[in-house]
């Protein structure tokens, strides 16, 4: 099995083992311009983050306030200065207060018994409650959100959910697929095995002006909140890598980029079916990729235009996977615009001298990698080693951002069984050192697993170093 196909499987098999109010004031710590960082005295160090998934954490705390306040208890305990709240799971529904999206009732996990849909009952705001509960504990919280996604297929005869899926006037929202049997809605494509359909999340197409606008209005809605950051995650194309999105609005907008029509669509940018680059290029193929850069990093400045605008104290982000030698995949050139690709013979295949000026980083505040290598490949130079993601971090943002590197820690090679408490102190010791942070993915596997002793000891150790 390549990397590519190993690290698709880590992330899926991530959702089967998973184990407000308009108030705009912030605390006096709050975080500034990005590169500064005021804090409390009770922090000392690079910023230390966990992860709260939604799905993975739903059985735990959707119905309970007294979980989420022990476990921010813990978190605060163990050396942790930051939470990171994802409200808008794949589902694409949400877990705050919005008049955009519906609300968060129900997820599909893995418990013990089995496969299933859980309920949340609860009436009290779930967002609102961490936010709370971290603030009185000196925990700076940040919310997540999953960007272009509306619903997801649910596997072994789960009925499937999430908007695209309740409303059917939404399916032009979706991804428009280029598959080997022609341009197909991903809505249509509804069989769970993964080679016949389109198995898993239902992605929206990111050019869609409309699907913008949404995520838009609900991102202002969210900004709401007294948060210390917002974070994009899967701020980018869809699961199908390639085949997405070959809409007519893509056409269109394309068309507009390079200033003539199209003769024969798709075929004379991918042929259809193709789902990596190829080393046999068609004429436009390379427009296409700079295109869907430019596609998410115009995003991304609308994105933070309108948090800014209705709380400019909040810190705005993504998360990205830190395989940039394959992330063009999912349309996303998150390096710094002084980054040049065409610089390493590596990125030939797909970069060209107009793909630099897409790179968003120096439109963020913060960015945080997923360093998410195996556990016998902690240390190394290269991609799919965690100090070689976190390395390469620096160079391809060139200082623009504030950058934080971090591992799955219930995923992946080494990682599915726990028992690695050894690991834990590694990987805190090399994403630390070789970015501006760390961050920890995720929760629910910390608890599963009780690793709470294996990350304060990490931290311990590390803030003795900075002590000295």
């Amino acid at each position: 099995m390549n990397k590519k196909l190993l690290l698709i499987f880590s992330l899926l098999l991530c959702l089967f083992t998973g184990c407000g109010n308009n108030d705009t004031d912030v605390p006096d710590w709050y975080w500034k311009d990005k590169g500064t960082e005021k804090t409390d005295d009770s922090i000392v160090g690079k910023p230390r983050y966990i992860w709260i998934d939604a799905s993975g954490n739903f059985e735990q705390y959707a119905n309970s306030q007294e979980n989420i306040k022990s476990d921010l208890q813990k978190i605060k305990e163990t050396g942790f200065t930051d939470v990171v709240v994802d409200v808008r799971p794949t589902l694409g529904d949400v877990l705050f207060k919005t008049s955009v999206a519906d609300e968060l009732k129900e997820i599909d996990v893995w418990t013990n018994n089995g496969y299933e849909w859980l309920k949340r009952s609860a009436s009290w705001d779930y967002l609102q409650t961490f936010i709370d509960e971290g603030h009185r504990l000196g925990l700076r919280v940040n919310a997540s959100v999953n960007t272009f996604v509306g619903g997801y297929l649910c596997p072994y005869g789960l009925k499937p959910g999430g908007m695209l899926f309740r409303d059917s006037n939404k399916k032009k929202w979706a991804e428009v697929l280029n598959r080997k049997e022609g341009l197909v809605n991903t809505m249509d494509l509804l069989d769970s095995s993964y080679d016949k359909g389109d198995w898993g999340t239902k992605f929206l197409n990111p050019t869609n002006d409309e699907v913008q606008e949404y995520i838009l209005n609900m991102l202002g809605d969210l900004a709401k909140y007294n948060l210390d950051g917002i974070i994009l995650d899967r701020c980018r194309y869809g699961d199908n890598e390639l085949e997405g999105d070959f809409s007519d609005e893509s056409r269109s907008k394309f068309e507009e980029f390079i200033g003539k029509k199209v003769e024969n669509w798709p075929s004379d940018i991918l042929i259809p079916g193709t789902k990596d680059v190829v080393e046999k290029e068609t004429l436009l193929c390379k427009k296409w990729y700079a295109f869907r850069a430019k596609v998410i990093h115009d995003f991304v400045v609308k994105a933070k235009s309108k948090v800014k605008s209705v709380n400019n104290k909040i810190r705005f982000g993504t998360y990205v996977g830190a395989w940039y030698s394959t992330y063009c995949l999912s349309g996303v050139n998150w390096a710094s615009p002084k980054y040049d690709p065409m610089s390493n013979t590596a990125y030939s295949k797909w970069s060209s001298d107009e793909y630099k000026n897409y790179g968003y980083a120096d439109h963020l505040d913060f960015i945080f990698l997923g360093a998410y290598a195996s556990t016998d490949a902690i240390y190394g130079s290269g991609e799919w080693t965690m100090q070689g993601f976190c390395k390469q971090g620096g160079e391809l943002l060139k200082d623009d951002v504030p950058y934080y590197g971090g591992p799955d820690i219930g995923n992946g090679v080494g990682w599915t069984n726990g028992g690695q408490e050894d690991k834990i102190s590694d990987a805190i010791d090399v994403c630390i050192s070789n970015s501006d942070g760390f961050f920890a993915f995720d929760i629910c596997h910390l608890r599963k697993f009780d690793y709470w002793m294996a990350f304060k000891n990490g931290f311990d150790n590390y803030l003795k170093s900075v002590k000295k």
